[in-house]
């Protein structure tokens, strides 16, 4: 999964929350993170899933969020597209390794009737990373200044 510098639009200060990882990458996983940190990983797959299915043609799925098997497939291959993009990774073979697998990873992502569309789909999401306790960053602060 990438990761939002400092400069960029979508990036939320931690107020104080754990230090981030060194590499500057979000965890595969977002069952360990605090509430704010989760709706910000899932914020940051949200837009990996848009850009993974417009780039490879990836049918994925309405709901792709509830199904942490597909969820996982699509971090993963975000952070793996993420490391050729950047520069991190400059291995031609590896490169087409992760081309090979796009099939492989579609595989994971066939379970679901409605393709997914994000217009669509934005509200659905929002209210299910409510339903798993994720917290908008701000969401406090917005609150006791009203």
């Amino acid at each position: 999964m990438s990761f939002f510098e400092p400069d960029e639009e979508r990036w939320e200060q931690r107020n104080g929350g754990p230090e981030e990882p060194a590499s500057g990458r979000w965890p595969l996983d977002w069952c360990g993170l605090y509430p704010r940190e989760r709706w910000m990983w899932f914020e940051q797959l949200w837009s990996d899933v848009c850009m993974l299915r417009e780039r490879y043609h990836l049918a994925v799925r309405s709901g792709w969020w509830e199904d942490q098997v597909q969820v996982e497939a699509l971090a993963a291959l975000a952070a793996w597209v993420a490391r050729y993009d950047s520069g991190e990774w400059d291995d031609p073979p590896g490169k087409l390794a992760l081309l090979f697998e796009l099939d492989r990873v579609a595989e994971l992502l066939r379970d679901g009737i409605d393709p997914f569309h994000p217009d669509r789909d934005r509200t659905a999401f929002a209210r299910y990373l409510v339903e798993i306790g994720c917290q908008p960053p701000g969401g406090e602060d917005e609150q006791a200044a009203e």
